[in-house]
């Protein structure tokens, strides 16, 4: 069996070229404040593959994605272990566009920062006298560059990215930057109308597009899980405070509260998370995870 080579590893992700593909593989590593710790979450790989697959089929009528399968018999022998089983994911290649987007519905974590401070989001003005928490008017769409591993990523204001694209497709910033604010603002709506009917609110998430080899937009990378998105229950849900969520949340919290702590959880901390997944999962699909 030919070993195969990531051809690039991201903080969470390894990708590989398979000529006229790509197959991502979710590992179980975990980052939190870009920077990933020593310990491996047990599924929380194939948590964030399956979960993708699930909204990419759901949001098909909105946008195609690059995914193909998610089948490991579709993919190299490589990829027949059982350590890659629902993990990887076969995907179209795109030429990305080099923007995070980010939606938020709610306003937390540094959004809420900002609005304390000055009563905006990322140059976006809010409404007067909201609390931590709270539900928008309307989702915001509050775009960020790409940054390598290791830096963090820059938000900027709409009218950046339309320069920031510019630069990397001549004659195209504006129409394409139109675009992935149109199709993140539509994705997010549907999806979280969606998973508001099943219990999760979906505080906030970023998406990622490329273009196909025809010039059109796809849906790239992962997509609303998470490691993405803040999912928040819907049960007991009370603005004016922080909420519980089901994502990394409680790493992030456990490492704020212990300085010191070397990047590395306790496994009660890991255990907590991994279970916060499932949960999640299980909510929005109706299935346990095989």
């Amino acid at each position: 069996m030919q070993e195969l080579k990531p051809i690039k590893e991201g903080k969470v992700r390894e990708i590989y070229d398979n000529g006229d593909s790509l197959i991502m593989v979710a590992t179980d590593r975990i980052s939190c404040f870009d920077v990933i710790l020593n310990n491996e979450v047990t599924k929380k790989g194939t948590v964030l593959t399956q979960m993708s697959k699930f909204w990419f089929d759901l949001t098909e009528d909105i946008l195609p994605n690059h995914m193909i399968s998610v089948d490991v018999k579709d993919m190299p022998e490589f990829f027949q272990q059982e350590k890659y089983t629902g993990k990887s994911m076969m995907c179209r290649k795109l030429n990305m566009l080099p923007i995070e987007c980010i939606v938020r519905g709610y306003i937390t974590g540094s959004g809420w920062k900002s609005y304390q401070e000055n009563g905006t989001v990322c140059g976006i003005t809010l409404p007067e006298g909201l609390k931590e928490s709270d539900k928008l008017p309307e989702p915001i769409y509050t775009p960020s560059t790409k940054a390598e591993i290791g830096d963090h990523d820059e938000n900027i204001s709409f009218e950046q990215s339309v320069e920031h694209l510019e630069k990397y497709f001549p004659g195209r910033g504006q129409e394409l930057a139109e675009k992935l604010r149109d199709n993140t603002i539509a994705l997010y709506k549907k999806c979280a109308e969606y998973a508001l009917s099943k219990g999760i609110i979906i505080a906030d998430t970023k998406f990622e597009f490329g273009l196909d080899e025809d010039g059109n937009m796809v849906i790239g990378d992962e997509m609303l899980t998470p490691d993405s998105s803040r999912f928040w229950p819907a049960d007991g849900y009370e603005p004016g405070h922080g909420q519980p969520s089901f994502d990394k949340q409680f790493a992030r919290d456990w490492l704020t509260s212990n300085p010191g702590n070397d990047w590395t959880l306790p496994q009660e901390i890991v255990d907590k998370t991994i279970e916060k997944y499932l949960q999640a999962y299980k909510m929005l699909t109706g299935k346990d995870l095989d």
